[in-house]
C-alpha cells in the first residue's frame, strides 16, 4: 500500500472495462469498514453524506450496485441512506429460506449467554467486544461461546471484533453475490471488503470476464484478504476516491 492516503492497484486493465461500460457491470460493497468507518459502537455507523453521494451516482449508471453486509437489510438500508441500492443482510442468510427454523434456538442461545455487547440479528446473533478494556482476554472469553454454538449445531465465526453465531446453512457473502450475479446477467464486477467474511465474496468473482477484488487494509482484517486482492486501499474515505472515479 502506498500511504494511507492512496490505493495501490495491481490490475487496472479489469477496472478500466468496468468503468468503461458501466451498464454491463455489478458493484458489490460491504458496508462497515467499506463504506461506513468502523466505530466503537455499531449502532453509531454511518455512511458520510459525500459517499451517499457517490452511491447515488454509481446506482444510476451501473447495472447493479449491491451492498452485501453482515448487518439486517433494514439496518443496512439505515446506515447507508441510500435507497436506490440492492441490499442483501446476515451474510446472505436473508436469500435462504432454510435459516428461518433455527431462529428460535439461535436466540435462545444468545440469551443465556451473560454478555455485555450481544447484536440480535433476525437470523443470527453478534457478540461484539471491541469496547471491552482488553480484546485478548475477551476473545479468549468467547472462546467457550463458539464452541458451544458449534455443540448446538450452529456457525460460529470470527469477524473484527467480534463472534458470530449462526444457522448452519450454506450461506456467504459468495452465494449472495452469486445469485445476483445469476439473476442480474452480468459478467464484469467489483468486489470491495474489509473482513474475513468477504473473501467468499471475492471468491464468488472468479470465472467471470472482467473482476475487480478490492481490499480496504486495516490492523485488524485478515492478511489474506490484501494477498486475494487487486486493490489496496488504507480507509473508506480512501475507498470512496475510488468510486469517484468509476
Amino acid at each position: 500500500m502506498i500511504g494511507a492516503r492512496s490505493a495501490t492497484v495491481r490490475r487496472v486493465d479489469a477496472l478500466s472495462l468496468i468503468a468503461t461500460e458501466p451498464a454491463k457491470a455489478a458493484l458489490f460493497l460491504d458496508v462497515d469498514g467499506v463504506l461506513a468507518p468502523i466505530v466503537a459502537r455499531p449502532e453509531d455507523a454511518r455512511v458520510p453524506t459525500e459517499t451517499r453521494d457517490v452511491l447515488r451516482r454509481l446506482a444510476g449508471r451501473y447495472g447493479l450496485v449491491a451492498c452485501v453486509t453482515g448487518r439486517p437489510t433494514g439496518v443496512a438500508r439505515k446506515i447507508v441512506g441510500v435507497e436506490e441500492l440492492t441490499y442483501v443482510g446476515e451474510h446472505g442468510l436473508e436469500l435462504e429460506p432454510d435459516a428461518n427454523g433455527w431462529v428460535g434456538r439461535i436466540h435462545g442461545f444468545a440469551a443465556d449467554v451473560p454478555w455485555p455487547d450481544v447484536e440480535v440479528k433476525p437470523l443470527s446473533v453478534a457478540f461484539h467486544y471491541r469496547t471491552a478494556p482488553d480484546h485478548d482476554v475477551a476473545r479468549a472469553e468467547l472462546e467457550p461461546v463458539a464452541a458451544a454454538a458449534l455443540d448446538l449445531g450452529f456457525r460460529s465465526r470470527w469477524g473484527r471484533m467480534v463472534l458470530e453465531v449462526l444457522p448452519p446453512v450454506n450461506a456467504s457473502k459468495g452465494t449472495a453475490v452469486r445469485r445476483l450475479l445469476e439473476t442480474s446477467g452480468l459478467r464484469r464486477a467489483l468486489y470491495a471488503g474489509d473482513d474475513t467474511t468477504d473473501l467468499d465474496g471475492f471468491a464468488a468473482l472468479d470465472g467471470l470476464d472482467a473482476a475487480v477484488r478490492v481490499a480496504v487494509v486495516s490492523a485488524e482484517g485478515p492478511s489474506e484478504l490484501g494477498e486475494r486482492a487487486d486493490v489496496l486501499v488504507g480507509s473508506p474515505d480512501v475507498f470512496r476516491e475510488l468510486l469517484e472515479r468509476l
